[in-house]
C-alpha cells in the first residue's frame, strides 16, 4: 500500500490514489456530498461550493471544496459537521430564492429540513448558473455558441449580444446537461434539432449516439452511431470514453468482413413492411394519428416507448380504426399476393386496444378475413364477441374534418358509403420482399418466384430447397408466413444442412 494514501472520510478508513479528489473518494465509500456543478465529462471547478467539507490535518482544520481538492497526503474529511451544515443549508436557500420551481432545491430543502428559503429575492428563474452547459459547449463540443453574461446578480447564460449563434451545430448536449431544463436548444439557434430515433420502435422513441439496436439483441452491447456522433464528425467530445466506468469505449474499432468456408447455408434474410405512404389516401405520414400495424405493435408492447399504454402525444384514443390489406391484395401497387399475417395480427392487436382502453370503440375494415391457423377462427370468434365491430369493405380515403380523423369506406354487405370518425387509424401494412434481396439472389445465384420472393425448388416435395445443393430457405425471404410456419421451416431447413453436413463429414473421413 506504499503507493496508496490513507484517508478517513466520516469515521471510514480507506486507501486512495495519489490526487483522487475527496468527492471521488466519499462516492466510492457511498458517501453523498451533494453537488450542483460537478460532471465527470468536465474538470470540476467548484463553482457551486455545495460539495464544501471540513478537512483536518495535523490538528488544523480548513473548509474546501471536494469535487477539486486532491488528496496529496493522509487527512481526515468530515462531510456533515455542524459548520458544513449550516453553510449548505445557506447556500440551498440562497440558489433556492433565485429558482423558486426548481425541483432539485426542493429536494434539497426537504434533505436539511428547510421549507421555504428565508430570502425573497424574487427570482423565477431556473436556471442556477452551475456553468455545465456553458462548459460542455465550449469545453467539450467545441463550439462556444454560449457563454455567461452579465455580472453579479445580473448574471445569465446566453449567446454573444444575445442574438441567434451561428456557431451552434444544434447537438443539444446543452440541453441534454441542464439539471432543471433550463436551456433550451431553440434558445440558442434557428436550426432545427433532429432527434434520433429509435428504428426498432419505428420512430416512435428517441435513442442517444450510443444504443442498443434492441431489446435481447446478440451480441446485447451498445454501439456508435458514427454518422452523427461529433467525436466521428468533428473530433470533438469524446464524454462517452470519459464517463465508461470500464473503459469499454473503443473509437479505433471498424467494421470487419470475415470470410468463412461453410458446407451448408440457410437464407433467412426476412422480409420488408409495405411503406404505407404509397397509399396516400389513406393519409399515413400526414397525419400523426395513422399509423401502420408495427407502430402499434410498439405502443402496445410493455417495452415500447410507451411502457404499454396505448397513447399517441400522451393522449389515450377512444375510437380507433384498422384497415386491412394495406399492400396486400392491390394491383394498384403492385403487390396482388396475401400477406397471410394481417388478419391476425390485426384481431390480436383490436384485442388488445379493447383490454388496454375501456370503453373504446373499435371498427375493424376488411375485405375478407383469412384466419386459417390453429385456433385461428375460434380467436377471431373471441375478438368479435369482446364487442370489436368488423365491417367488410375496403376504405376509399382516411380524411380530417376539423380535429377528427375520418374513415370513408363502403360497406358491402350494407351497400352504402360509410363514415367512421376515428382518434387513432392504424393500418395492416403487408409483407414484401426485401430491398436489397436481388443481391442475395446474385450472390447465392438464387432464383424468384413471381411474388418476388425466394423460389424453393418444389413447393411441395422439396420446400426449403433451392435449385442449389447445400443452400436453404427459412422465413419470410421464401414467402409471407408468420411464427409458427417460420419456425416449421426454420428447423426444416436446419434439419436439412445437419443432413448435408454429415454426407460432407462422411466423404472427408472417407478420402
Amino acid at each position: 500500500m506504499s503507493d496508496l494514501i490513507k484517508v478517513t472520510i466520516d469515521g471510514k478508513d480507506t486507501f486512495v490514489k495519489r490526487d483522487t479528489t475527496i468527492l471521488q473518494a466519499a462516492t466510492d465509500l457511498g458517501i453523498d456530498i451533494p453537488t450542483l456543478c460537478h460532471h465527470p465529462a468536465l474538470e470540476p471547478y467548484g463553482a457551486c461550493r455545495l460539495c464544501t467539507v471540513e478537512v483536518i490535518r495535523d490538528g488544523w482544520s480548513r473548509m474546501v471544496t471536494s469535487c477539486n481538492y486532491p488528496i496529496r497526503t493522509e487527512i481526515e474529511v468530515l462531510t456533515a459537521s455542524p459548520k458544513i451544515v449550516r453553510g449548505r443549508k445557506m447556500i440551498v436557500e440562497l440558489l433556492w430564492a433565485r429558482c423558486p420551481e426548481a425541483e432539485v432545491f426542493k429536494s434539497l430543502g426537504a434533505q436539511y429540513g428547510i421549507e421555504q428559503p428565508r430570502f425573497a429575492l424574487g427570482g423565477d428563474e431556473l436556471c442556477y448558473l452551475c456553468g455545465l452547459c456553458v462548459r460542455i459547449c465550449n469545453e467539450v463540443v467545441g463550439a462556444r455558441a454560449i457563454g455567461f453574461i452579465g455580472r453579479g446578480v445580473d448574471r445569465e447564460v446566453g449567446t454573444p449580444f444575445y442574438t441567434i449563434s451561428e456557431a451552434c451545430i444544434a447537438c443539444g448536449a446543452c440541453e441534454f446537461i441542464c439539471p432543471t431544463g433550463a436551456i433550451k436548444v431553440t434558445d440558442v439557434t434557428d436550426k432545427e434539432p433532429r432527434p434520433l430515433m429509435l428504428d426498432f420502435d419505428m420512430g416512435l422513441r428517441g435513442r442517444g449516439n450510443i444504443y442498443i439496436p434492441f431489446p435481447q439483441a446478440v451480441p446485447n452491447v451498445p454501439v456508435i452511431d458514427r454518422e452523427h456522433c461529433l467525436h466521428f464528425q468533428a473530433g470533438t467530445c469524446g464524454v462517452c470514453s470519459q464517463v465508461c466506468p470500464s473503459g469499454s469505449v473503443d473509437y479505433d474499432q471498424e467494421d470487419e468482413f470475415i470470410e468463412v468456408d461453410v458446407g451448408a447455408i440457410v437464407v433467412a434474410t426476412g422480409f420488408d413492411p409495405f411503406d404505407a405512404t404509397r397509399k396516400p389516401e389513406f393519409g399515413y405520414g400526414r397525419y400523426p394519428n395513422v399509423i401502420s400495424g408495427l407502430e402499434f405493435e410498439r405502443l402496445a408492447s410493455a417495452s415500447g416507448p410507451t411502457a404499454g399504454k396505448i397513447k399517441l402525444n400522451g393522449k389515450e384514443p377512444r375510437e380507433i380504426v384498422f384497415v386491412h390489406c394495406v399492400g396486400s391484395r392491390d394491383k394498384l401497387v403492385g403487390v396482388e399476393y396475401c400477406s397471410r399475417i394481417c388478419c391476425m395480427y390485426t384481431a390480436k392487436q383490436a384485442h388488445l386496444a379493447h383490454d388496454k382502453i375501456e370503453g373504446a370503440k373499435i371498427t375493424v375494415f376488411y375485405m375478407d378475413v383469412r384466419a386459417f391457423g390453429k385456433g385461428f377462427e375460434e380467436f377471431y370468434d373471441r375478438v368479435r364477441a369482446e364487442g370489436v365491430i368488423y365491417r367488410r369493405g375496403n376504405p376509399s380515403e382516411v380524411y380530417k374534418r376539423g380535429n377528427q380523423l375520418i374513415v370513408r369506406a363502403e360497406d358491402t354487405l350494407l351497400g352504402k358509403t360509410i363514415e367512421v370518425p376515428a382518434d387513432l387509424v392504424v393500418l395492416a401494412t403487408g409483407v414484401q420482399p426485401r430491398a436489397d434481396a436481388d443481391r442475395v439472389a446474385e450472390m447465392l445465384d438464387l432464383t424468384f418466384s413471381e411474388d418476388g420472393f425466394f423460389a424453393e425448388a418444389h413447393p411441395e416435395l422439396r420446400p426449403v430447397d433451392t435449385q442449389h445443393q447445400g443452400i436453404y430457405l427459412a422465413g419470410a425471404c421464401q414467402a409471407p408466413k408468420d411464427i409458427p410456419d417460420t419456425v416449421s421451416q426454420a428447423k426444416a431447413a436446419a434439419a436439412q444442412a445437419i443432413v448435408e453436413l454429415s454426407k460432407l463429414k462422411r466423404e472427408m473421413e472417407a478420402s
